[in-house]
């Protein structure tokens, strides 16, 4: 029986080996051992999601019921545009703001969902941006984000 145990015990290491073998050789990695993107302002760091899909950043925060003061959404863009952001379905207000080679270029601070019989207004930059932050209204003002601060980014994927 310590035989049949000992030789069930070989078999997983083994296999375990191999899987991880596998995962580390492909450039992959496991889930529990990934790290969340991150933007970084200054001192202040946000967890966020990223939506870099055309469906993703149709949905946006739109879903989204509360937001922490550490979390956020990035928009990922392949070229420096005027996008434009407008606050249809949205559950609670932001500050919207619009990135280019890293760094701020326009803020729309306390951006309100409107009310129902609203239409929603479009937000857009005074500069071409190639990147959007969402994080909860009010914070840009709060940390004092403005125009040419730098932003830095970690595990975001590209």
């Amino acid at each position: 029986m310590k035989k049949v145990l000992l030789a069930f015990a070989l078999l997983l290491i083994v296999v375990g080996g191999v899987f991880f073998t596998q995962n580390y050789l492909n450039g992959s990695e496991l889930s529990f051992f990934k790290k969340s993107p991150t933007v970084i302002i200054g001192d202040r760091k946000f967890e966020v999601s990223v939506a870099d899909s055309q469906k993703e950043r149709e949905i946006g925060l739109s879903e989204t019921k509360s937001l922490s003061q550490d979390q956020g959404m990035i928009f990922l863009f392949e070229k420096p545009d005027y996008y434009a952001f407008w606050m249809r379905n949205m559950k609670l207000p932001i500050d919207i703001i619009y990135i280019k080679n890293d760094q701020i270029v326009t803020i729309q601070s306390n951006v309100a969902p409107p009310k129902e019989e609203e239409s929603p207004i479009v937000y857009t930059p005074t500069e071409p941006s190639d990147k959007v932050l969402e994080i909860q209204a009010g914070l840009a003002q709060k940390y004092d984000f403005k125009k040419g601060d730098k932003v830095k980014y970690e595990n975001l994927g590209n």
